[in-house]
């Protein structure tokens, strides 16, 4: 009796081309269709592990860890200097969803740069700035501004300690003029002292003290006054 065979279902080629083509694992240079390149790890057809981005526009350079196709991890962002040829490195540090995030170093124009937390690509968190003119910032910050309790110390020594908010000095707070052995210690609104107190400080080690020091002021008659103030005190009750 002749025995029937039953023709066995043959996979399509594209299936087993289809799994070639999923990159997985260690790989050689990927071009992107713009011209982007990358070389590295890879996991179900996403950047995943350790690689490096070059991206064809700018020339920028992303060299770190990777997950699910985004900078995720430790990793430096560098761009080529246009003057001398050469990469600069831009940022060092943490990165999370492909944004700054955590600890890490930016690098400005110029002598500037920031050492800090990040969340989201900005500087939020605690953080020192140093500027190109000589001033350093060292506080919280929140959404790219000093935002909190924070020190802003000036290239001549002078220096501010107290409240930030956006970016500017708001609420109570200190100014040492350390160039005249003064201290100033008052409120704040959007960087300008509102009232306080100016007394001298430091004022024998100052290297430009004031003429006249500032003169106490004092009650010729404490007793006097105080008696006052509690009659009148007992004249509302």
């Amino acid at each position: 009796m002749p025995i029937a065979k039953h023709p066995r279902a043959v996979e399509p080629l594209w299936f087993e081309w289809d799994r070639k083509a999923q990159k997985s694992g260690l790989r050689h240079q990927v071009y992107a269709v713009n011209g982007d390149c990358y070389v590295g790890e890879w996991l179900d057809n996403l950047k995943h592990g350790k690689g490096i981005q070059t991206w064809k526009k700018t020339g920028a350079i992303y060299q770190g860890d990777w997950k699910d196709g985004k900078r995720n991890g430790y990793g430096v962002y560098s761009l080529p200097d246009p003057v001398t040829g050469k990469y600069k490195k831009m940022y060092s540090g943490w990165w999370k969803n492909d944004q700054k995030c955590g600890y890490g170093i930016q690098f400005f124009h110029g002598q500037e740069y920031y050492e800090g937390e990040w969340e989201a690509g900005q500087r939020s968190g605690w953080g020192r700035m140093y500027y190109s003119n000589g001033d350093i910032y060292e506080g919280e910050w929140l959404l790219d501004r000093q935002d909190g309790q924070g020190m802003l110390r000036l290239a001549n020594e002078n220096r501010y300690e107290g409240s930030w908010r956006g970016g500017k000095k708001n609420g109570p707070g200190c100014f040492f003029h350390l160039d005249k052995g003064q201290l100033f210690k008052g409120f704040w609104v959007d960087d300008v002292a509102k009232f306080g107190t100016m007394i001298d400080f430091g004022r024998e080690e100052a290297p430009k003290p004031t003429q006249y020091p500032i003169p106490k002021i004092e009650l010729l008659d404490s007793d006097k006054v105080l008696e006052e103030a509690m009659a009148g005190f007992e004249e509302e009750d």
